[in-house]
């Protein structure tokens, strides 16, 4: 079906209760809900949408961003208002933009930015489950913000990767990767010290940030070398993804730089 307008929708959502942002049968997806709003809000019932990329199980996003095609042209201060009231708790609406019908929304250049929340030591309060991620044991923090500045510049990152295609480009570039303090999510049920690994870069794999995570959790408790990253990121590395992958709830969609013109 043809569609006679488009608009880019921001988006924030919690994704713990959610199978992810693509729809699948018996499984409650982030798409699904978006969708099934839409059908409240839109008058004449006719619309199509598509996600800016996929998200897994229980990831959040604090910016997101979805096209949407539909017939009649839009109110939008007026929808912004009638889809944050249909929507429920985890999800909200922020700007509404037109663009061309002949925009796509997967193919236009896109920056970016994940956050890894974590904490270690003492456990974490329940109510942090959905944002934080806790490692029961000391790391060493010091080593693993040496370690993540490893996976910067332009690497092969066929062991940070599940499932590939034929298709899959492993020669990805990050363009920063740190670990910093928390200083952006906080609550009075938080421990008192928590830490963000923060990666930016245009593309990432499947899987990739969380195993990233996993190795520099590794790397914290001593079972691994910087030698290791260093080597697992050459082109000449035997190709295997690696067993260990972080906890999906720590990680957020912080930001996406995309061009809109």
């Amino acid at each position: 079906m043809k569609y006679s307008f488009s608009y880019i929708v921001s988006l924030q959502f919690l994704g713990f209760r959610f199978s992810g942002w693509q729809k699948q049968k018996n499984a409650k997806t982030l798409h699904d809900m978006v969708d099934k709003t839409l059908s409240f809000v839109l008058v004449d019932g006719y619309y199509k949408t598509i996600g800016v990329g996929r998200t897994d199980a229980k990831v959040s996003a604090n910016s997101y961003f979805f096209q949407l095609f539909v017939n009649e042209k839009i109110d939008e201060a007026n929808f912004l208002e009638s889809l944050n009231s249909n929507f429920s708790p985890d999800f909200r609406a922020i700007a509404i933009h037109k663009v061309a019908t002949s925009f796509n929304i997967i193919n236009v250049s896109k920056i970016k930015e994940y956050h890894y929340y974590f904490s270690f030591g003492e456990k974490n309060h329940p109510f942090a489950a959905p944002f934080l991620v806790n490692i029961d044991v000391n790391l060493d923090i010091e080593l693993m913000k040496i370690g993540a500045k490893l996976f910067e510049g332009e690497h092969f990152f066929n062991k940070y990767c599940t499932k590939p295609s034929e298709k899959t480009v492993f020669k990805r570039t990050i363009d920063s990767c740190e670990i910093v303090t928390n200083d952006i999510l906080i609550a009075n049920f938080f421990p008192k010290q928590s830490y963000i690994l923060k990666v930016r870069g245009k593309g990432f794999l499947r899987y990739q940030i969380r195993l990233m995570m996993a190795t520099l959790i590794q790397l914290g408790k001593g079972n691994l070398d910087l030698k290791f990253i260093e080597r697992s990121l050459k082109e000449d590395n035997d190709g295997t993804f690696l067993r260990n992958i972080a906890p999906a709830s720590g990680l957020q969609l912080y930001n996406i730089e995309l061009e809109l013109k």
